[in-house]
């Protein structure tokens, strides 16, 4: 399970996001194949029919059929647009704010309350058996499949099969099938109605087959763990990935904050964590002036955009919803759109929308000019992970500028003169 409509879709990503992803950036795409993909990749050395057949023996010898096994094959060949989806390395791609004006779209927050109205008996005994904020549950539903009406249109074992046989990481693509054959034989769904994104992910909430494995439920009691064409298993076995990730009863997913003068900013990090107290006691204010419920709650600081964009303070729900798809950008909209369900949502800062995001070959740049100033941002891979981000903090304090590990034009020009 677990990546909305373009830049993310949904748990989507989940395959997308074992595969590539940016901490700072934004996913890409498993709906459709992305952009300027890149024509030369390892081809195979073996027939699809020869794989097929080692194949088969595995998954025999992991349970499942032979029945089951030639009734999913049957007809399936290589999807050449999942070869492309999956080699794909896009140059750009959408900055946060860009992001967040279509995720949290006037239509989606209306589309989404009207569900929560229609849905209320089903996601009051969701709430109560679970214990996960039903506004979070409906808004990872609208970002993943809006609202259960694109679910893509790939059929999820030829989709996987192409990545096990010719993917980049055919390992992770064989665990995929695996899982996906061990559905089938479960009888949750025919194989004619497995259908999902090119990546594998899957149904209203776009669990991948594993997931779907461990988390997905039968909610509507029929049996069957339908999370195709029943909205009570799918927005329940969104609202149990939630729980075992470690999802808060009454707690929010974070809160729009405001930062005083001269505060240092190296604080804003996923990995630092303090009680609400002690952010508070720096001087920090919340934007709506409303205090949390729970001062004593662990905290950290998120910066999206850097020190002159929104500054949040975000709870271990957030990071609930980042283990459903570990981007950034997906959690705040998945928490911003929770808030407009509810009148909130607007956000008191603005964002630097005068920024001009950096390329993928300019974020490449920009970790090997660190690189090669000893800063050690891990592999030039595009990437702005946690390494990279550490990295980009101890060069701006070298400098003498704001140390929120944030990429920007000015800091690879920076590193360039340097250089």
């Amino acid at each position: 399970m677990r990546t909305p409509v373009s830049p993310v879709v949904g748990q989507r990503c989940l395959l997308i996001a074992a595969l590539s992803l940016a901490s700072f950036g934004l996913l890409t795409s498993c709906t459709e194949p992305p952009p300027n993909a890149s024509a030369a990749h390892a081809q195979p050395t073996q027939s699809f029919a020869q794989w097929r057949d080692g194949f088969r023996a595995q998954a025999l010898a992991a349970g499942i059929s032979a029945q089951t096994f030639d009734a999913a094959f049957a007809g399936i060949e290589p999807d050449g647009s999942v070869v492309t989806a999956d080699h794909s390395q896009p140059e750009f791609t959408r900055p946060v704010w860009q992001y967040l004006e279509s995720a949290v779209s006037p239509a989606r927050v209306r589309n989404g309350q009207d569900r929560l109205q229609q849905n209320a008996d089903v996601l009051q005994r969701i709430d109560m058996t679970y214990g996960v904020d039903r506004d979070a549950v409906v808004a990872i539903w609208g970002m993943e499949s809006n609202f259960g009406q694109q679910m893509g249109s790939k059929n999820v074992i030829r989709s996987l099969a192409t990545l096990a046989y010719e993917g980049r990481r055919p390992d992770f693509g064989r665990d995929q099938l695996i899982a996906a054959l061990q559905i089938l034989q479960h009888g949750d769904v025919p194989a004619s109605n497995m259908i999902g994104s090119w990546a594998g992910a899957m149904g209203q909430t776009q669990f991948i087959p594993t997931t779907y494995n461990q988390y997905a439920v039968d909610f509507d009691g029929d049996g069957r763990r339908d999370i195709w064409g029943s909205s009570p298993d799918a927005l329940a076995s969104t609202a149990n990935y939630l729980k075992t990730s470690g999802w808060q009863r009454g707690q929010s997913w974070g809160f729009e904050v405001r930062l005083p003068p001269g505060f240092d900013y190296a604080q804003a990090d996923m990995d630092t964590r303090k009680p609400m107290n002690e952010w508070l006691r720096q001087g920090i204010k919340v934007a709506s002036g409303n205090l949390p419920s729970n001062p004593q709650a662990s905290v950290s600081l998120l910066l999206p955009a850097g020190y002159r964009g929104p500054a949040f303070l975000v709870t271990d729900n957030f990071r609930s919803i980042l283990k459903y798809n570990n981007s950034t950008s997906y959690a705040l909209a998945v928490g911003l759109l929770a808030d407009s369900f509810k009148g909130g949502g607007q956000l008191a800062a603005q964002w630097p929308v005068s920024d001009v995001p950096l390329s993928r070959s300019e974020r490449i740049e920009l970790q090997q000019l660190l690189a090669q100033r000893g800063y050690q941002p891990g592999t030039a891979d595009g990437i702005i992970g946690a390494n990279t981000r550490k990295a980009i903090r101890a060069f701006q304090q070298s400098v003498g500028s704001p140390a929120d590990g944030y990429p920007t034009t000015t800091l690879l020009e920076q590193l360039r003169q340097k250089a």
